[in-house]
C-alpha cells in the first residue's frame, strides 16, 4: 500500500486501541492464537526432550507461516482493492474504499497493540494500594500483569512489580508490533505478536516447558532484541528532566535480569522514575534508588504515555523516510 495509507493505518490502529480496548475474546486474533497454542502444548509429547524441543519448534514455525500467510492475503487484498478494483470508479466510491481498506488493515493492527489493556491494568492495582487493601493489589497484579508468586509482596513490591511490567510491556505490546509493521507490514507485525503469545504461554524453565517452549523463548529473545532497547532510548527521551538518570541506570543495570531484553526497558523507567525495582533473588534495578510508592505508579504511567507517543512519531517518521530512499531507488 502507499507510504500515506500505511502512516493512517498506524495512526488509526493506535486510536482503535486507545478508545475501544480489547474485543471479546471469541473475536480477539491473539485469543485464537492462544487457543491452538493452548492444544498444541495439551497435544504434545509426553517424553523425551528432544520430541518436545521438536514439537515446540512446529508449533512457532507452522503458526509464523499460517499468521504470516493471513497477513501477506490481508495485505495483498488491500492493495489489489486500491490498486486495480477501485481504478475506474467514481470519486465518492474510492474514498469509501480507501477508507473501508485502512479501517480494516487498522482493525487488524490494532490486535497486535495492548495499549489501553495494559494502562487499565496497572491503575486497577493503583487504586487498590490508593485505598490501602494489598490483598486486592495483589490479586490485580497476579490476575493482569505479572506471572510470579505474589501472595507475599509488600505494597512497595507490588508497585516496582507493576512498574517493571508496564516498562517491559511497552516493548512487547506498542514498539515491538510498530517496530514489526515498519519494516514489514501486517505479516510481520502478526508474525512478531504469535511468537510473543508462544513465548507467554511456553516460554517457562518448567519441568513441563523446559524443552517445548525452548524454541518459542529463544525466537521471543531475537525478535525483541531492537525494540526492547529503542523502547529504552524513548523513556529516556520521554523523561527529559531525568534523561541522565535514566540513561546511567540503563547503561549500569540493563543485563542483570535473566532476560536479555526485558532490563532495558525497566532500567530506563527505574532511573527515569528515580526508583528501586527489585524482583526477590533476581535483580535489582538502580540499587542507590528509592523504593517506589503507588504513587510512581501513576508516573510511570504519565511516561508509558509519553512513551507510546513517541514510538507512533518514530513509527510514522520511520515509515516515511523508508518510502523516500525507496523512491529514490537507495533500496
Amino acid at each position: 500500500m502507499g507510504l500515506f495509507t500505511t502512516i493512517v493505518v498506524i495512526i488509526v490502529a493506535v486510536g482503535i486501541d486507545l478508545v475501544v480496548g480489547e474485543p471479546p475474546n471469541r473475536f480477539h486474533p491473539v485469543a485464537w492464537m492462544g487457543s491452538v497454542i493452548g492444544w498444541a502444548r495439551r497435544v504434545c509429547p509426553k517424553r523425551g526432550e528432544w520430541m518436545r524441543f521438536l514439537w515446540g519448534g512446529t508449533i512457532v514455525g507452522v503458526g509464523c507461516v499460517i499468521v504470516g500467510g493471513i497477513g501477506w492475503a490481508l495485505d495483498a487484498l488491500g492493495e489489489w482493492i486500491l490498486g486495480e478494483w477501485v481504478g475506474n470508479r467514481g470519486q465518492v466510491t474510492q474514498v469509501v474504499t480507501w477508507i473501508a481498506v485502512v479501517g480494516g488493515q487498522a482493525v487488524v493492527l490494532k490486535c497486535c497493540f495492548g495499549i489501553r489493556s495494559l494502562d487499565r491494568a496497572a491503575r486497577s492495582v493503583l487504586s487498590c494500594l490508593q485505598r490501602q487493601d494489598d490483598a486486592a493489589a495483589r490479586q490485580q497484579l497476579g490476575y493482569h500483569l505479572v506471572s510470579r508468586q505474589v501472595d507475599l509482596l509488600s505494597a512497595a513490591e507490588i508497585s516496582a512489580a507493576t512498574i517493571e511490567s508496564v516498562s517491559e510491556n511497552t516493548s512487547d505490546s506498542v514498539v515491538a508490533p510498530l517496530f514489526f509493521y515498519v519494516l514489514g507490514g501486517l505479516p510481520a507485525a502478526l508474525i512478531y505478536r504469535y511468537v510473543n503469545t508462544c513465548d507467554a504461554m511456553l516460554g517457562y524453565r518448567t519441568t513441563e516447558l523446559e524443552w517445548l517452549g525452548k524454541c518459542a523463548a529463544r525466537c521471543d529473545d531475537l525478535l525483541n532484541w531492537i525494540p526492547a532497547r529503542i523502547t529504552a532510548g524513548l523513556i529516556m527521551i520521554a523523561s527529559p528532566t531525568s534523561a541522565l538518570c535514566a540513561w546511567r541506570t540503563w547503561w549500569q543495570d540493563s543485563r542483570r535480569t535473566t532476560s536479555p531484553n526485558a532490563g532495558h526497558p525497566m532500567s530506563a523507567a527505574a532511573g527515569a522514575l528515580g526508583v528501586c525495582l527489585q524482583k526477590s533473588d533476581h535483580y535489582r534495578l538502580g540499587a542507590r534508588l528509592r523504593e517506589p510508592l503507588s504513587m510512581d505508579i501513576a508516573s510511570m504511567l504519565a511516561l508509558f504515555a509519553r512513551t507510546v507517543t513517541l514510538a507512533v512519531l518514530l513509527a510514522c517518521v520511520s515509515k516515511a523516510l523508508i518510502g523516500w530512499l525507496v523512491l529514490r531507488g537507495t533500496i
